[in-house]
């Protein structure tokens, strides 16, 4: 994915105000466009590839706009029957001349948005369209919209060789391969723990953090990402915790599906999310050698905490999927409720423990939370944000 950059393109003839789309960039998602009137654009997005479905994801660059000139997206394909763009949500603009002359990076934008059924396809599916009226903030600029903040497999790559380099980090953070995808791109694993004192005092517990098996959750990148920051930070916090935990941390499960722009499959056309009671490991690398990691890490400490970030598209606020048997163990610590509880008492702000589940449903079963708690990791959950 290196120097993956747009096309150049040749711009209209002088006079002919067309908007130019361009979507052939890492992450990048757009099919079609159709030109419905001078400011107005009909806009397809591509399914999940090798599949039909999993229209949510764009990420596209607009180029030859007019300034202060009301221009009209809709995006006649989605399949979701509800979204948060009905409850608030609004497409994000990056303009280069903004980030140029003013520092000013992505930022939600648009006015009269709605989101609404269409008619039906010709394949008989249901689908429903985004709408939105903005105006460009500068005349021939360069812009991007995307439904959530951008982080891409180089974001990720940037960040690591970062930590590589200092000379600090890099004595308590250790990065691996765990894998290769289908595509070839690397799968990192991060080992986040200080170097013993001595030998003397218990063995370190372990905490594992996985995100970004879904490719268009982009924000689950950004909650490790802060994480990161965090613990290899230089806080008394981080460095009691470095003391205390070893961190096993897969930041991408899922690269080739966040570079091609998918939504939520890998290039399998499967949600790697269901996967974790397969046994395909030319199928599912990631899946399958993340599991061994955690099978071969219990094999020599307790894990204390599993942890898979992902972003929501329907709900809001930030709040915990976990694992409850009808009949509970009474001991606090192993408790599902106890550990989303304290985060909800630590930052009231930013998790909403009502917004909880503990139920167990059949078709999660081969989710990653539901099966590392049948092997035997109590506090195992998955992070939703909004």
């Amino acid at each position: 994915v290196r120097d993956l950059c747009p096309l150049k393109q040749i711009l209209h003839p002088k006079g002919d105000n067309t908007l130019i789309f361009e979507a052939r960039f890492e992450s990048g998602n757009l099919q079609k466009v159709v030109k419905v009137n001078e400011f107005e654009y009909q806009l397809t997005l591509r399914t999940d590839l090798y599949t039909s479905r999993h229209t949510q994801w764009y990420y596209f660059q607009v180029s030859n706009m007019q300034a202060r000139v009301p221009y009209r997206f809709t995006i006649v394909n989605f399949t979701n029957r509800n979204s948060l763009y009905k409850r608030g949500l609004r497409p994000l603009l990056y303009s280069e001349a903004d980030a140029k002359e003013h520092k000013v990076g992505w930022r939600r934008t648009g006015s009269e948005i709605k989101y609404y059924k269409n008619n039906a396809g010709q394949d008989g599916r249901q689908y429903f369209s985004l709408t939105w009226t903005f105006q460009f903030p500068h005349d021939l600029d360069t812009c991007y919209f995307a439904h959530c903040y951008p982080y891409t497999y180089s974001n990720l790559q940037e960040y690591l060789v970062a930590i590589f380099k200092d000379p600090v980090k890099s004595t308590f953070c250790k990065i691996h391969i765990l894998c290769h995808s289908l595509a070839g791109n690397i799968v990192y694993v991060l080992t986040i723990t200080n170097p013993p004192k001595s030998d003397k005092g218990t063995k370190r517990k372990a905490v594992i953090l996985t995100a970004r098996v879904h490719p268009g959750e982009t924000n689950s990148s950004w909650i490790m990402k802060g994480f990161l920051d965090y613990i290899l930070g230089n806080s008394g916090t981080a460095r009691q915790l470095r003391d205390n935990f070893v961190f096993k941390v897969v930041p991408m499960l899922n690269p080739d599906g966040v570079i091609v722009g998918n939504h939520r499959c890998s290039l399998t056309g499967q949600d790697l999310n269901r996967k974790y009671r397969s046994y395909g490991k030319k199928c599912y690398p990631s899946i399958w050698y993340t599991r061994n990691m955690i099978k071969r890490v219990m094999g020599e400490r307790d894990i204390f905490l599993y942890c898979d970030i992902h972003g929501h598209n329907r709900k809001q606020n930030v709040f915990m999927y976990g694992c409850e048997r009808k009949q509970q163990a009474k001991g606090p610590h192993v408790h599902p409720h106890v550990f989303p509880l304290l985060l909800s008492k630590s930052c009231p702000d930013k998790f909403s423990f009502t917004d909880c589940c503990f139920r167990v449903r059949k078709n999660k079963e081969g989710t990653g939370r539901v099966v590392m708690w049948k092997m035997g990791i109590n506090n195992s959950y998955t992070l939703e944000a909004s």
